[in-house]
């Protein structure tokens, strides 16, 4: 219905922005609810209860509102490689909704046939948003289908892949129904508040910043053959202005004077035997969120919590920040630790990113999204209140497969979409965050 009334273009800056902004500020963003076009029927009942019971004060939900910070392109303005299209709607082209998509080359966790690890170029649609207002329209099917045609022709995307919460039915079913993704990894979302009081680091672990030269072969050595979606172009992302920095941590005794030369990333060694390292983004100059609703009950109980912790930093008091004013966070990436040892080397890197953030007005929580099964995740600590355990990526092979060989195609290495995981270890892009 109106899907003829409906046509999709590239989105022109100085053109659509405030027309953008306006619409995507009506789209409420929350773990239980999306923009798509099949999300409004729980708003639908909650109308009908409200006509029937007119008399019955109905608590008001507790939603997270996104705020691009007037920057629609924010979410892939960091690619080479991207697109945003909007929908219009009606001769008065009333724009209804967008859709992102970023171009990259990633790694997919094996090797290809002369033994060098396997890239794929794959594109990211994200951003999917559409007016309350024009839902069920077929507004959402005509924006993903354009941006897979553009990923597909303009960008060379061998593959194609979508991030939701598994909560989000709507997203989930135009998707794995309508486009036939296929719910491929399911990667958790590790989330820790910033507290009023500073982390003590461990006396027995010792800091190294690591320059960007430096993080570049040590990721690669780290993770080109042993991780899925690990970017080929991981320089751009280390010299990115937002990230914050990379640091290794090692035990004390070994740091000075050092044993061991950790500027060596070559493969015959060069790193000491127990370490971690990290990298922190930072993802505040991006978006901020804000919770609105909620009791005034749980609002007066946060705010003394919070208070309690400033007053008394000693006492070590894991009080939640106000997220009921706009807030950031910033994000771990490249998450490794190997060695006896590992795990705690991890938690003294997570503390310093926790300090950090704490020292940046309006950051509220340190965030890592890794792998289910990745042995890193064990030495993150996290709020489990505040955290999800999967998160859904789902993925659709875009070129049809052209296998060099009848071996290959026995072995189905051209369909990364059907072929079982390799590793545990998803690297988690922070522009993709």
């Amino acid at each position: 219905m109106g899907e003829d009334k409906i046509s999709v273009r590239e989105f022109e800056p100085e053109r659509d922005a405030a027309a953008v902004e306006e619409m995507e500020k009506q789209c409420d963003v929350s773990p239980a609810g999306s923009c798509g076009e099949d999300d409004d029927s729980e708003k639908m009942q909650t109308r009908k209860k409200k006509k029937k019971k007119k008399k019955k004060k109905i608590k008001a939900p507790t939603t997270l509102f996104v705020d691009l910070l007037g920057d629609p392109l924010c979410r892939v303005r960091y690619f080479s490689n991207r697109v945003m299209l909007i929908a219009e709607y009606g001769e008065q082209k009333q724009i209804v909704g967008v859709v992102r998509a970023s171009i990259k080359t990633v790694t997919r966790g094996s090797k290809g046939p002369d033994g060098s690890p396997a890239y794929a170029r794959v594109a990211y649609i994200l951003g999917l948003r559409v007016s309350p207002h024009h839902r069920r329209m077929g507004v959402a099917t005509r924006l993903v289908e354009a941006a897979e045609e553009w990923c597909r022709k303009e960008g060379g995307a061998e593959y194609a892949y979508m991030a939701t919460e598994r909560s989000n039915a709507a997203s989930l079913n135009l998707f794995t129904v309508k486009f036939s993704y296929t719910p491929f990894r399911f990667p958790s979302v590790l989330v820790q508040p910033v507290h009023a009081h500073p982390l003590k680091l461990s006396k027995g672990a010792a800091v190294l910043p690591l320059p960007p030269a430096v993080a570049e072969p040590l990721y690669r050595r780290l993770f080109a053959a042993s991780s899925e979606f690990f970017p080929k172009d991981i320089s751009a992302v280390l010299a990115n202005p937002l990230t914050l920095g990379t640091f290794m941590a090692i035990p004390s005794w070994e740091a000075a004077p050092p044993p061991w030369d950790p500027w060596r990333t070559d493969d015959a060694g060069g790193l000491p035997p127990s370490f971690a390292v990290m990298s922190l983004w930072n993802s505040k100059e991006m978006f901020r969120m804000q919770v609105k609703g909620g009791s005034a009950a749980a609002r007066l109980v946060l705010r003394w919590w919070r208070a309690a912790d400033e007053r008394l930093p000693w006492a070590g008091i894991p009080s939640l920040p106000d997220l009921f004013r706009p807030f950031g966070v910033y994000f771990m990436y490249g998450l490794h630790a190997e060695g006896k040892g590992g795990g705690g080397l991890m938690r003294t890197l997570c503390r310093l990113a926790h300090n950090l953030a704490r020292e940046d007005r309006g950051c509220a929580a340190v965030v890592a999204e890794l792998g289910r099964d990745d042995p890193v995740r064990e030495g993150v600590p996290h709020w489990r209140s505040l955290s999800w355990d999967e998160d859904v990526w789902c993925m659709k092979k875009l070129v049809a497969a052209s296998p060099s060989s009848a071996e290959e195609e026995e072995e189905d290495y051209d369909n990364w979409v059907s072929s079982k995981p390799s590793t545990d270890v998803v690297f988690v892009d922070p522009r993709d965050f």
